[in-house]
């Protein structure tokens, strides 16, 4: 079982911080390494898929204009296919392109903190620990906002294949109605699923609820959806003043950590059970998170 806790801020040594730190930081180098890696490969696939759809969308479309109904009949299944295989691998490329920003983001947020400790230790009068990280939360939610505003303008353009491809499809009305509404009921629901995606990836940027109900039933809404998400069986117990409303960018800092902590339950330690405790008292705020994953080697 592997356990992990966010004590309260009075009861975290500065040592115990930086090794925290530390061990992140290495944790999301060796990631940031096998994520190049992968989209190195993933980008030549989809270069390559990508002139092969190209390709086979021009051609359909000079049969069109030709009026050679049965060449378009004829090709587009494989032209489909070739579009699909296209889209999916973008989309796993864009994936885990969206995985590294984060991870970097991270490691920025993690260095920033770093130098701080470091330059507060160097300091006589020093700075408080949490004005640092309050400093620097604040200036990482900023920017998650502005990516936020930026992925409710961007479904339309992500969405771009599907209509292409409803194009096509209608222009088989004429020759098979039936098949032609059976594409574009299955377009449908391809795009409806990824606009709940969408959806779901604004949500991990920055919920608005948690600026309008703050820490608590934002945690349970986003333990609700990653046990949908991963299939694991998830649960949350919060105890002491769940009404309590911390501050802004102390809630900020929570909900990441939990982000965290769940995800490296559910990826890399592959748990099946999570375990979430969330304390809420006057004088601390203890988040805990216990697992049945593999956990990691820490001599690594």
């Amino acid at each position: 079982m592997v356990t992990n806790a966010l004590p309260g801020r009075k009861e975290s040594p500065l040592e115990a911080l930086k090794a925290q730190l530390e061990q992140w930081h290495h944790q999301i180098q060796e990631e940031l390494k096998e994520l190049g890696l992968l989209i190195e490969q993933g980008q030549g696939e989809v270069e390559r898929l990508g002139r092969r759809s190209t390709g086979a969308l021009d051609f359909l479309e000079q049969a069109r204009k030709r009026g050679d109904m049965e060449s378009v009949l004829d090709l587009y299944p494989k032209a489909l296919e070739v579009q699909q295989r296209y889209l999916i691998m973008r989309g796993q490329l864009e994936k885990m392109e969206g995985e590294r920003d984060q991870l970097q983001r991270l490691m920025e947020f993690i260095e920033e903190i770093r130098q701080q400790l470091a330059q507060m230790e160097r300091s006589e009068e020093g700075r408080s620990p949490l004005k640092t990280v309050e400093t620097i939360v604040q200036a990482q939610e900023e920017e998650r906002r502005r990516l936020s505003r930026q992925m409710h303008d961007g479904p339309a353009q992500a969405l771009s294949n599907f209509i292409l491809q409803s194009e096509i499809a209608l222009r088989l009305f004429d020759r098979d109605p039936d098949a032609a509404r059976g594409e574009l009921q299955n377009l449908k629901i391809a795009a409806t699923k990824t606009f709940q995606e969408v959806r779901e990836f604004i949500f991990q940027l920055r919920p608005m609820m948690l600026d309008d109900l703050g820490l608590v039933p934002t945690v349970r809404r986003y333990l609700d959806m990653l046990s949908e998400q991963s299939g694991a069986d998830i649960e949350v117990q919060v105890t002491g003043s769940s009404q309590r409303r911390l501050a802004p960018y102390e809630e900020v800092f929570l909900f990441r950590a939990l982000q965290e902590l769940t995800a490296n339950a559910l990826h890399r330690g592959e748990a099946t059970k999570v375990r979430v405790s969330l304390e809420i008292t006057h004088q601390k705020v203890v988040l805990r998170v216990e697992d049945n994953g593999k956990g990691f080697d820490t001599a690594a």
